[in-house]
C-alpha cells in the first residue's frame, strides 16, 4: 500500500493582470505522507494551507506558472515552514508583479523531478497560458497536476498577456494527451477530469480557437 496521498484544499481571493481584478477560487493540491509534503500552488490563505500541512515538513512549494492567485501566498507560507519557492524562470516577470523585490528560491526546469513521500513527480513545461507553466505528472499516483494548462472541458485562458492559444494547444497535444487516458488530471481551478476525458475534444477547442 502506498503512503504518498493528494490533498485537496479550495482558496478564495482575487486574480489580478492587464488592469482588472476577478474574484477567484483555487485549487491547492498537497502531495505526501504523515510525514512530509509537498504544496503545488499557494493559492490565497497561507494560514489555510499551514493547517493543512499540519506537523508535517514541507519539501517545496511548487508553483505551477507566476499568475498572482497561484502564488500571492507563497512566500508567507515558504516564511512559516522554511519551505522553498520553486517557479519556472520564464514567469519571473509575473511573479514580479505580485513579489516585487522577492525572488523564488528555485527554478523549475522540463523534465526535473521533485520527489516526496516516495513517489517522484515530473515537470513537463506547458506554456501557453503562461510562458513558464508547468505541469506535474505522478505516474505512481495516476495523475498530473495541470495548474491552468488543461480544465474540465478545455485548455486555459489565453487571453491575457503572455498568453497564446497556439502554444497551449501545442503543449497540451504533446505533453498532456500523450499519457495514459486512465491519467487523473487536478486543475488548478473548478472539477478534475481525465485526460481520455478531454482528449477528444481536441479538435472542438482548435476550431473555437480560444
Amino acid at each position: 500500500m502506498m503512503a504518498a496521498r493528494i490533498d485537496h484544499l479550495v482558496t478564495s481571493g482575487t486574480f489580478s493582470l492587464d488592469g482588472g481584478t476577478w474574484d477567484v477560487d483555487n485549487n491547492v493540491w498537497i502531495v505526501g505522507d504523515d510525514t512530509e509534503a509537498i504544496v503545488i500552488d499557494a493559492a490565497h490563505d497561507a494560514d489555510a494551507i499551514a493547517a493543512a500541512v499540519g506537523d508535517r515538513t514541507l519539501l517545496a512549494i511548487v508553483s505551477t506558472h507566476g499568475h498572482d492567485d497561484h502564488v500571492d501566498a507563497a512566500p508567507a507560507l515558504s516564511a512559516r515552514t522554511g519551505a522553498p519557492v520553486l517557479l519556472h524562470p520564464d514567469d519571473l516577470m509575473l511573479w514580479k508583479q505580485r513579489h516585487p523585490g522577492i525572488e523564488p528560491n528555485g527554478r523549475l526546469a522540463d523534465g526535473q523531478v521533485v520527489s516526496v513521500a516516495g513517489i517522484e513527480l515530473t515537470v513537463l513545461h506547458t506554456p501557453g497560458h503562461s510562458p513558464g507553466a508547468v505541469c506535474l505528472y505522478a505516474p505512481d499516483l495516476g495523475t498530473v497536476f495541470s495548474g491552468d494548462t488543461l480544465f474540465q472541458g478545455g485548455p486555459g485562458a489565453t487571453g491575457r498577456s503572455y498568453s497564446d492559444f497556439p502554444t497551449i494547444i501545442d503543449s497540451i497535444r504533446e505533453r498532456l494527451l500523450t499519457l495514459p487516458p486512465e491519467t487523473v488530471v487536478r486543475t488548478g481551478h473548478g472539477d478534475s477530469t481525465t485526460i481520455g476525458g478531454e482528449a477528444p475534444h481536441l479538435d472542438e477547442w482548435i476550431a473555437r480557437g480560444h
